[in-house]
């Protein structure tokens, strides 16, 4: 944007009115590149007004982002908690099937639905509203055709299992538990499109709401199915199944019925089953990216089955991963944050904006994260607790816990990167980064140190912990010597090529 029309010495009195609502955002955003831009204003005072405006429109996304991550892992982790005090056997078969099967669709219904937090993102910076609409259809149609494939997975989870080396006691109630979840898989198909639909346009606080409200009548139908009614790992999957599915209906229906996505939702469109080879490249990329994210921790907990003692093992690390997944809700929420302020500033031609947003969302994300390691540090002999009563996984997971601390600390930077790559649609460019990182250092580095140097489940960590460094390190260099005006211009073409004709709607 030219600033030179405008004087913009008068800008820190627009604060008042520049994010009154998520729908008149763009407002702000101009604000913020002309205050970027202005170089007649000290470089300091620069940065602190912009830095007043960015801070107010990422907690406006990312706040309520965070919280809604948050209590949708904390479903999850009910779930298991609820499982785990039926003994070690249900801990080590939740932790197994939730971690090692139901992982491997959510890491691919979720990197494929991520496609479309690229170009609704963009999309909407650009002010073509009608589009958000279609790509929520597309990626829908697409997510649920994956679904089907990823069911036969579902259906023969003990088999592979076992095929990978997991005890055939543990793999059995495992696979029990991961039959319940076969519905959820469906859920995701249709969640993730809409979730990332709602935040491209800064629409997270009635997702907050939903969630909040699935998550208490979630606890309480978990409940009476494995205590009252006695279903067990089964009765648990399938109520963490049935409450995914009221999210996704409520999500639908505030779309129906909300002002806000009046100019972004026009209904169902016979142009949604068009265009799909196209859009599948984008949403293959976006799910092998954060696929080998998250079959990277997959596999930690793969490996860890292998140790000898592997219930000790799968329950210490399980405990472990599930607390650095709870911290981690935090970093994707700043994560969903960044991507939606880089995308809608990229859209609205804002590279100032979009590179200043960078820097202050990494910021905010690693500070938080350095915090919340520090109190886990200090809590390391009691946390486990919550889990199980076992003082055997106890003490393994006080053991562990240094590593895990480095982790949240490396957390609070690589998703908030991941969620630039997003924005700005570098989905193929960090695959090859995490094929490089994870899968030729990082599991490798894991094994030999966990297995050949018996280091155990500390040395699996270790490798992961290495793979992870190396990829933070080199997003951090490329993030910041991007060309931000050469990335504005590629948003442009990207939305250009992908946008169609329009068919008459459906309703």
């Amino acid at each position: 944007m030219d600033s030179s029309n405008k004087n913009v010495a008068e800008e820190p009195l627009l604060f008042s009115h520049s994010i009154a609502t998520p729908s008149n955002q763009h407002e702000s955003d101009g604000e913020l590149e002309r205050i970027l831009s202005d170089t007649t204003v000290p470089y300091f005072n620069r940065v602190g007004s912009a830095s007043w405006i960015e801070l107010k429109l990422l907690f406006i996304i990312a706040a309520p982002a965070v919280f809604v991550y948050l209590i949708n892992y904390v479903m999850s982790m009910s779930t298991q908690i609820l499982s785990g005090h039926l003994g070690t056997l249900e801990l080590a078969a939740a932790s197994l099937g939730n971690t090692g099967i139901q992982i491997f669709a959510y890491g691919l219904m979720l990197g494929m639905g991520s496609a479309v937090e690229t170009l609704c993102g963009q999309a909407f910076g650009a002010e073509k509203f009608d589009m958000l609409g279609l790509y929520l259809q597309r990626s829908t149609i697409l997510l649920t055709i994956t679904g089907f494939f990823l069911t036969v997975i579902y259906i023969f989870s003990e088999q592979i299992l076992i095929l990978i080396g997991q005890s055939p006691r543990i793999a059995s109630a495992a696979a029990l538990f991961v039959y319940g979840l076969i519905p959820q898989i469906f859920a995701y198909a249709i969640n993730f499109p809409i979730q990332k639909f709602l935040q491209a346009q800064s629409i997270v606080l009635p997702s907050a709401y939903i969630s909040a409200a699935t998550l208490v009548v979630h606890i309480i139908l978990s409940w009476v199915a494995i205590y009252k009614i006695g279903l067990g790992l089964l009765g648990a999957s399938l109520v963490l199944s049935f409450s995914w599915w009221i999210i996704v209906i409520a999500q639908f229906v505030y779309i129906l019925k909300s002002e806000k996505c009046k100019r972004t939702w026009n209904g169902f469109t016979l142009e949604a089953f068009s265009g799909l080879p196209q859009f599948f490249k984008l949403s293959a990329a976006s799910a092998v990216m954060l696929c080998l994210e998250t079959w990277y921790l997959q596999i930690l907990v793969l490996l860890a089955g292998l140790l000898p003692n592997p219930e000790v093992a799968l329950d210490s690390l399980s405990i472990c991963t599930t607390i650095s997944g709870w911290v981690f809700m935090i970093s994707v929420g700043f994560n969903a944050a960044a991507s939606v302020r880089v995308s809608n500033e990229l859209g609205a031609r804002n590279p100032k904006s979009a590179s200043f947003s960078v820097v202050v969302v990494t910021l905010i994300s690693f500070v938080i994260s350095v915090i919340l390691a520090v109190v886990v540090f200090a809590l390391r002999d009691v946390i486990s607790y919550v889990f199980t009563e076992g003082e055997v996984v106890a003490a393994a997971v006080s053991d562990l816990c240094p590593l895990l601390c480095l982790t949240l600390v490396l957390n609070g930077i690589q998703p908030v990167l991941s969620g630039v790559a997003v924005g700005c649609g570098w989905q193929a460019f960090v695959a090859y980064v995490n094929v490089g990182c994870y899968y030729i250092v990082g599991i490798p580095l894991g094994a030999v140190l966990g297995f050949y140097f018996n280091f155990g489940a500390k040395g699996i960590w270790l490798g992961m912990i290495g793979g992870t460094l190396m990829q933070t390190i080199i997003l951090i260099w490329v993030t910041f010597r991007t060309d931000w005006n050469k990335e504005v211009e590629e948003a442009g073409n990207r939305l250009n090529k992908l946008e169609d004709r329009r068919e008459p709607l459906l309703n």
